[in-house]
Order: structure tokens, then sequence, then C-alpha cells
């Protein structure tokens, strides 16, 4: 009487099946991510310099899908309006409804209301700003661009009606992270106007799009390499000294 022994070849069915389980959710991770940001979010090219240092011109900017009611001090808007020409612009709202935005306040700050705001991410180390006063009306929008020495923005507007603000209907998106060049990364709130009535907005779901979409598709990877590399490992093992992937054992009858 004889019988064979066989060992286990390094690709067992539990193995087949967790590989098989990872690729199927990193392709649900993955492209849900992918659907994810393509509804929430809208993808941009900036036009101009008016938003250095925070965005330069031709960056590719990711801009969350919102509705005007949501935006506030501090934000970074794309918006349409007729007075600006009616295309697509890109920059910073100051001011809200009832606000006075001036400058320049101690220091040469820009003031909302009365209070400095301290804005660091200007480019220029001297007044914010040509000295200017506005009153925004309710449910305008007071913009200016970071490039305050050459953004034509709400200061130049400041004789039409609404002294230069624009509509919060007005506004498309509100851009969340820079995606082109790689090194743009996400695009923080600003504190200064953290202490006004209102605060500052809450970022988009921009860190859970991009970490579903990089999560799965290391689990496509890692899946799919399981069998190769399995493969790979037990043919070594066979070849090795002593190894080997079936054992052979007979028995006699006594």
């Amino acid at each position: 009487m004889s019988g064979t022994v066989r060992t286990d070849d390094g690709r067992g069915r539990l193995g087949n099946a967790l590989s098989g389980l990872a690729v199927a959710v990193g392709c649900v991770l993955f492209l849900g991510g992918f659907i994810w940001g393509a509804v929430v979010y809208q993808p941009y090219t900036v036009p101009t310099d008016s938003m250095t240092p925070t965005v330069q011109a031709g960056d590719r900017v990711l801009a969350e899908r919102i509705d005007g009611d949501q935006v506030r001090r501090g934000d970074i808007v794309v918006f349409r309006d007729k007075q600006w020409g009616d295309m697509p612009m890109v920059k910073r709202v100051v001011g809200v409804g009832g606000d006075t935005i001036a400058c320049c306040g101690d220091g040469g700050k820009l003031t909302v209301n009365g209070k400095a705001i301290d804005e660091p991410y200007l480019r220029t180390k001297g007044p914010a700003s040509n000295k200017f006063t506005a009153t925004v009306p309710d449910g305008q929008l007071f913009m200016l661009g970071d490039e305050r020495m050459g953004s034509l923005d709400s200061r130049v507007h400041l004789q039409d009606p609404g002294q230069g603000s624009v509509p919060r209907s007005a506004v498309k998106a509100r851009l969340d992270a820079v995606a082109w060049p790689l090194n743009g990364g996400l695009l923080e709130r600003p504190k200064g106007f953290a202490a006004l009535p209102g605060g500052v907005s809450q970022p988009g779901p921009v860190k859970l799009v991009v970490g579903s979409v990089v999560v799965g598709a290391a689990l496509i990877v890692g899946g799919a390499l399981y069998g190769p590399i399995s493969t790979r490992l037990f043919r070594k093992r066979r070849g090795a000294p002593g190894g080997g992937g079936r054992r052979k054992a007979t028995a006699g009858v006594g």
C-alpha cells in the first residue's frame, strides 16, 4: 500500500480569496473616489496672477461645488459676474453683507468692521492695499486678490452698484487644493477671519477623496501581485536544498 502527501504550495485557497477580496474592495474605493471627486469638485485653471503667491496663473485647482450661501470670509472662490466681464474669476472673499471694509488700519492692515486682519498669504510686507472704504450690501461679497498691487478686484468697481461687491449667487465653487503642480497641496482657511461672526468655512472632502483613490490603488496592486509573488517564492523553496513541493511516502503491507 502506498500514498502521497502534498505540502502547501504557498497559494492556498485562503490566500487567493483574500487577494481577490483586496482587488474587489480596491476597485470600489478607486472608482468610488474618482466618481465622488467628479461629483463634488470642478477643476479650474487659474487665469491670472492676481492670487499669487497662493495660486499662480496656469495652476490647476480643485474647487468644491457649493451654494453662495455657504461662502465665508477668507474663502477663495470661483465666480462669474457681468460687471466683471462675465467670465470665471478667482478671488478671495474678505467681506460679506453688512461689513465695512477699509484700508489701511494699524500697521497697514486691511480692516473688517474696524478689526485689523492678519493676512500672511500676501506677498508684500507693506500696506495691504491702497486706501479705500466700502460697505457691503446684504447678500453680496467683497472680493480681493492676494496680489494686491496688481489685482483688478472689488476696489476697481467701487463706483459700481454695490460698491464693487458681487452677489452670492455669482459664486460657482470654492477652492480646496492645487492639483497641478503637485507641490501645490491643500489651501488652508485663513485664521485672520476666524474671530469674526460666522467664522471661516470647513475644508471639503478632498482628503477623503484622495485617500480613497490611493488606498484603492494600493489594494488593487497588492492583490494582483499576490499570485505572481507567491508562485515565485514557492519555486524558490522547491529549489532550495531539502525543499520540495511534494513528499512521497510509501508504506508496505506487513
